[in-house]
């Protein structure tokens, strides 16, 4: 058995990805978009959908289970797909900034 951390999308979000047309291959997904919501213990994907099915916490279209190796699965109307999140590029702040047409060496 596996353990799988369940991320709920927001439901802003929820109703543009709904009405979308599929796409296959790897989803690309942004953290903003989603929230921590909890834990399953399943023997995989399908089973962790299965067990959560009918409960208050059952999973819908738009969610993502984590896997204990960091690898993301979204729930789609087609099964379960891929995914990946999307960080933002960290941009590079120099602590003095150098001037145009100056020269490193003097």
């Amino acid at each position: 058995m596996a353990l799988y951390r369940i991320h709920r999308m927001k439901d802003h979000v929820r109703q543009s990805f709904r009405y979308a047309p599929h796409t296959s291959g790897v989803m690309m997904i942004k953290p903003r978009d989603f929230e921590p919501s909890g834990e399953v213990t399943a023997a995989n994907v399908y089973d962790a959908w299965m067990n959560l099915r009918g409960a208050e916490q059952a999973l819908d279209i738009g969610d993502v289970l984590e896997m204990e190796d960091g690898n993301l699965c979204v729930c789609k109307y087609v099964g379960f797909e891929e995914a990946r999140w999307v960080l933002p590029e960290t941009k590079v702040v120099l602590d003095t900034p150098v001037a145009a047409g100056s020269s490193a060496t003097n």
